[in-house]
């Protein structure tokens, strides 16, 4: 009996050692996966398909909120390397899968909208980019670095025959620059069935886990026009003077400096000649924090001053949102092996990530709802929103190499 009890206590002993791991592959293990090295080599090998790839997405004017023509371009290819369920929605995402067997899913997000800048600096330019030693240069290489990053991984992965226990998704999302909405799509969609999110913003030379919240504001003011000879007050200047001065006195970013929290005006614009008062006028406001009660406490306190100033000067304000970025702390995140292992596949190809918990990208939308997110990035080329862009093709290969790593050993792709 005994014995029987023995037996049984260290059957039960092995269960939960096997399930503390399930899901999972060790870094240490998957590197020593013949298949695995032959993915990361096949990788290397597709720098010029990568290079070819950047080169359309690239050259495909895509502001926010006009992705239309680069989703279908990425969807395409998709199609062509063999993932399945590929799709463009009303977002417009694109969304291709490599499929699992347990019903969820690992997502990798990237970028697809460029700056209003680059989109300007595309027409100005009049040729597609175009490869020059180990870059490729022109306006939309550098956010579609991180697209191409994705699909080249996605290549290796269908390639090498490894089969996911997890749906791995690689979504490309549109409106980041506007305020997150393909990536707040793309969570009401998966947010039940995601094991994590990536957000790819380059190889991982940083690693977020946590958000931070950034509100941004435009501030309008109204008043009465005149010519400077019938008087100069009331004056939309003067409130708007008086309102930033007390505004950028608001103690909260002193008092939680160690929580991120921060305030800044930064644009003023008003007026147009010296001889007349404007009628209206604004200025920008930049609220940020890792705690969104110290956000909705500055921004209260901002509405306070400006029902002030209106009482004094008689003249009129209204708050119109530019962006609003959730913040969000996941308990245990940095600790997680979603963390420990990206931190790890980063040293190994060559890096030595900053972790933060305070990023600011796609990964807020996720993090802000619960699930467990990463944000991989790093430098991706140069002088993104100039007419000299450019894109460092050996980052993109370094970027698709996390790619394929994370998705076997977060995904516990394995052969079957």
């Amino acid at each position: 009996m005994l014995k029987d009890i023995k037996n049984f206590s260290i059957l039960c002993m092995l269960l939960f050692a096997n399930n503390s791991n399930a899901g999972e592959r060790f870094l240490n293990e998957v590197l020593q996966d013949k298949i695995v090295l032959k993915g990361l080599e096949d990788i290397t090998k597709m720098r010029h398909y990568a290079a070819d790839m950047l080169i359309n997405f690239g050259g495909i004017i895509s502001p926010s909120g006009k992705e239309h023509e680069r989703a279908k371009a990425v969807a395409e290819e998709m199609r062509k390397i063999g993932l399945v369920e590929v799709r463009v929605n009303a977002a417009p995402n694109v969304i291709g899968v490599i499929k699992g067997r347990s019903g969820k899913a690992l997502i990798f997000v990237s970028t697809l909208d460029d700056l209003k800048t680059v989109a300007e600096n595309q027409r100005a330019a009049g040729m597609p980019p175009y490869v020059d030693g180990n870059f490729v240069r022109g306006p939309g290489t550098n956010t579609s670095l991180t697209t191409v990053s994705l699909i080249t991984a996605a290549k290796a992965l269908i390639d090498s025959g490894l089969v996911p226990e997890h749906d791995i998704v690689f979504a490309g999302v549109s409106e980041e620059e506007t305020g997150l909405q393909g990536m707040k799509h793309l969570y009401a969609e998966y947010k039940e069935d995601a094991i994590a999110f990536v957000d790819v913003l380059g190889e991982g030379n940083s690693i977020s886990y946590g958000a931070l919240g950034i509100h941004w504001w435009k501030i309008n003011a109204f008043g009465p026009a005149g010519h400077t000879l019938r008087g100069g007050l009331p004056n939309i200047n003067q409130a708007i003077g008086r309102a930033i001065d007390r505004i950028l006195q608001i103690p909260e970013p002193q008092i939680y400096d160690d929580r991120r929290t921060r305030l800044n005006v930064a644009v003023v614009s008003s007026g147009a000649v010296f001889n007349h008062k404007p009628e209206t006028g604004w200025f920008s406001l930049d609220v940020r924090s890792l705690d969104q009660v110290h956000i909705d406490t500055m921004e209260a306190k901002v509405r306070n001053i400006l029902s002030e100033v209106t009482d004094e000067l008689g003249l009129k304000f209204e708050m119109e949102v530019v962006s609003i970025t959730p913040p969000g702390q996941i308990e245990g995140a940095l600790k997680s092996s979603l963390v420990q292992t990206s931190r790890k596949i980063s040293n190994y190809l060559g890096g030595n990530p900053r972790l933060s918990n305070a990023g600011s990208a796609n990964l807020n939308v996720s993090i802000a709802g619960g699930t467990l997110s990463i944000g991989i990035s790093s430098e991706r080329g140069g002088r993104r929103g100039f007419p000299d862009e450019w894109a460092n093709i050996l980052t993109m290969m370094r970027t698709a190499k996390n790619v394929f790593l994370t998705a076997i050993t977060i995904g516990n792709m394995e052969e079957l």
